[in-house]
């Protein structure tokens, strides 16, 4: 597991960049996620020509069909013949995290904090647009170096090609490099086979506590 499980661990070695997932990490909503499944369900629907309960579970038996770790609302929407461009249209016309997400002053004063230290970076599968709006309603607009998105690549994660391409986007060695998720198998496994730090946050608190991994020992 990621070091977010392991109470009072220090990273090893100096850290010049962080690398933070969006959805799940940065903010937690299960509102918007329901969102997010019912906008892919509502594709598969329409592609298939079936109803949206029967799109539910074909998408949730796609998901557990997948081998490896990449079992992602993308690859399963994949394996169903759809196209992620396709998908995103649709995710960027049918969810609306206006009014539902809001700031976190905990979390901004965070990445204030870390900003000052290290170089602060998303990369997340969502697409470029609805991840614009998403960081607007959590008040995280300018809080970030660059922002990789699906349409970087429309590789999703993981992807270790797609993960090579940030890392020389980024410029620091792997070693210098945190990367920081709540989907340790999507977000951290890859990136910590390359030689990368992680931290694993499931929680708002566990997020916030990521300040304290990063103090000089003393």
């Amino acid at each position: 597991m990621g070091y977010g499980t392991v109470s009072g661990t220090r990273l090893p070695g100096p850290i010049k960049a962080i690398v933070f997932d969006l959805d799940g990490t940065l903010y937690q909503d299960d509102r918007l996620g329901e969102q997010v499944s019912l906008a892919a369900s509502r594709y598969i629907s329409d592609l298939k020509g079936i109803s949206i309960e029967q799109a539910e579970v074909m998408l949730e038996a796609a998901r557990e069909q997948l081998s490896g770790t990449g079992k992602t609302l993308s690859r399963a929407v994949e394996a169903l013949g759809g196209t992620l461009p396709e998908l995103h249209e649709r995710l960027s016309r049918d969810v609306h995290p206006e009014g539902v997400l809001k700031e976190d002053p905990a979390v901004t004063e965070l990445l204030r904090r870390l900003s000052e230290c290290c170089e602060l970076h998303v990369y997340t599968n969502n697409n470029r647009e609805l991840s614009g709006r998403i960081l607007a309603e959590i008040g995280l607009s300018h809080a970030f170096r660059s922002i990789f998105t699906i349409e970087d690549s429309w590789r999703p994660k993981p992807d270790k090609g797609a993960l090579l391409d940030i890392l020389k986007a980024v410029g620091t060695l792997p070693a210098e490099t945190l990367f920081v998720g709540d989907r340790f198998q999507v977000d951290l496994a890859l990136p910590e086979t390359l030689g990368c730090p992680v931290y694993e946050s499931r929680t708002i608190k566990e997020l916030l506590s990521l300040a304290h991994l990063l103090e000089p020992q003393p």
